[in-house]
């Protein structure tokens, strides 16, 4: 008898999921509207969300139906969060700054450009510092050839987990969320080193830790 794994709870935990997200009073106000428009001229994007906001924009993503291939890290916690992924549409790309990352992100924007699915990866994830972006966006852009679309939410009513690195976000059900999006960047054509990937990664973080609410 197989061993069992907490994995294994993903298709109840993905069907809790989808009842809650359809309960949040999503306000996007016609943000929305350039990354839909990008995606029906075959040119889908790159979304950058924050880690603690994951819970609110994986909702969003859902509601709205938006087809995506999604960077996951290899870890435990990352194997639960594949399979609900995946049961929700998603295609699930394995890696992180810290293990399998230029592979998931190679293969992402492979899928990108044969699906046209959006790329979407918490920038500051796995493990931190909160709100401080890894290059991991800049890279997929030049490898996908597309923009990269700064995405946050903002929920009226949630629970914060103090305690988490990230301050993780859990919006209440039944509660108003604002959807902000930031200003388009794309990473430059050329070669970077590590100095200059730097220097546009902290640019992006300054863009969305820019985005507040209306």
């Amino acid at each position: 008898m197989a061993a069992f794994s907490i994995a294994d709870l993903a298709p109840m935990t993905a069907g809790l999921y989808k009842l809650w997200a359809h309960t949040i009073r999503y306000d996007h106000a016609g943000e929305w509207d350039p990354i839909t428009a990008s995606r029906m001229e075959g040119k889908a994007c790159v979304l950058a969300l924050w880690h603690n906001e994951l819970f609110a924009l994986t909702a969003f993503g859902y509601i709205m139906k938006m087809p995506a291939v999604t960077l996951v890290s290899q870890s435990k916690d990352g194997e639960i969060i594949a399979r609900m992924l995946e049961r929700m549409g998603h295609v699930t790309a394995r890696g992180s700054s810290t293990r399998g990352g230029v592979k998931a992100l190679i293969k992402a924007a492979r899928v990108m450009r044969k699906e046209n699915r959006h790329g979407v990866l918490t920038v500051d994830g796995p493990k931190g510092p909160r709100h401080v972006p890894k290059p991991g966006a800049l890279l997929l852009s030049r490898l996908s050839g597309n923009l990269i679309f700064p995405i946050r939410a903002f929920p009226e009513r949630k629970v914060v987990f103090q305690r988490s690195w990230d301050k993780f976000e859990i919006p209440y059900p039944f509660t108003r969320c604002q959807i902000r999006v930031g200003e388009p960047i794309q990473a430059p054509d050329e070669e970077m080193d590590e100095a200059a990937l730097n220097r546009e990664a902290e640019r992006l973080g300054r863009i969305m830790r820019g985005i507040t609410p209306r």
